[in-house]
């Protein structure tokens, strides 16, 4: 039987190492000169789910617990909840394991629409500054929070998930048409801080570090 891949939108430079493939997808884990870094990761493969009902707190589809008000975030068992407004959140599976689906009708299955890309590292916020005018290093807010808005004009849908001692992790989503174009703008911005390609396994060490 022939074996289906799902690919991602989104070629980063540079040659894998480590590689898996899971769910149908020909997942990167890690390169082979992977230096300190910081670094830009793509996550396109990871689950993620468009959740809307009208009564999300109450309800609660999927068996979710739901941030109380927009751009607040809750990661738990390794899936990133974002309460986007009233009615409609983001939930991206982050884990090391892979989520099992959604089973309620309140949840659209988005995976292969959306990309999501991981930087992770130091001189992270710095590079944001060039890329978005939306404030990601607020001192009112803890990690993880959710800023929507325009990142180099795209519409977008960025979280920062963590300022540790590593470095930040911001996560950024965009429509999948967008990804390449992104993920070049991106590394071209970050040249200056030593911006290069990381697998999976780089961010899932910073995450639970």
């Amino acid at each position: 039987m022939k074996r289906y891949t799902r690919r991602s939108p989104i070629r980063l430079p540079g040659r894998p190492g480590q590689t898996e493939f899971r769910q149908g997808w020909e997942v990167v884990l890690a390169y082979e000169e992977e230096k300190p870094g910081p670094f830009l990761v793509d996550l396109s493969h990871r689950p993620k789910w468009d959740i809307q009902d009208a009564d999300l707190d109450r309800k609660r589809p999927g068996g979710l617990d739901f941030p109380e008000t927009p751009n607040q975030c809750l990661l738990k068992d390794g899936l990133l909840v974002s309460r986007l407004n009233r009615t409609q959140a983001a939930v991206w599976s982050l884990g090391r394991e892979t989520s099992s689906p959604l089973e309620t009708p309140a949840a659209t299955d988005v995976t292969d629409g959306w990309v999501l890309l991981a930087l992770v590292g130091g001189g992270i916020f710095n590079l944001m500054e060039k890329v978005t005018r939306l404030d990601l290093r607020s001192r009112i807010k803890k990690p993880p929070f959710l800023v929507q808005g325009p990142l180099l004009d795209i519409p977008a849908k960025m979280a920062v998930l963590k300022n540790g001692r590593e470095g930040p992790i911001i996560l950024l989503a965009v429509s999948r048409g967008y990804g390449q174009s992104l993920a070049e703008a991106l590394l071209e911005a970050g040249r200056e801080i030593g911006l290069i390609p990381g697998g999976e396994l780089v961010f899932h060490r910073v995450l639970y570090f």
